[in-house]
């Protein structure tokens, strides 16, 4: 997911805070990752306005996804909606 998120926003700075990997572009959060005892959560941020599909959870400025071992992970979904959300920032 890391690798991910740096192809998608190539420019984007990543650092960790709260011991978790926070990407940012040009200040602003466009993405966490959370990883806990039983799955990953991906968190896409600035997502207003942005249809994403059953499985994503979240308020409407930020969605994410929680990954657990065995699931299908579609990082070409991913990426497609983290461009469009970034796209602003």
């Amino acid at each position: 997911m890391r690798d991910m998120v740096h192809e998608t926003i190539p420019e984007a700075e990543e650092r960790i805070q709260y011991k978790k990997p926070h990407f940012l572009k040009n200040g602003h959060y466009a993405a966490v990752i959370s990883p806990s005892k039983d799955a990953i959560a991906f968190m896409i941020m600035n997502a207003n306005g942005i249809d994403f599909p059953k499985g994503f959870e979240g308020p409407a400025e930020r969605k994410w996804i929680k990954l657990r071992e065995g699931d299908n992970l579609d990082l070409t979904m991913l990426s497609g909606f983290l461009k469009q959300a970034s796209s602003s920032l």
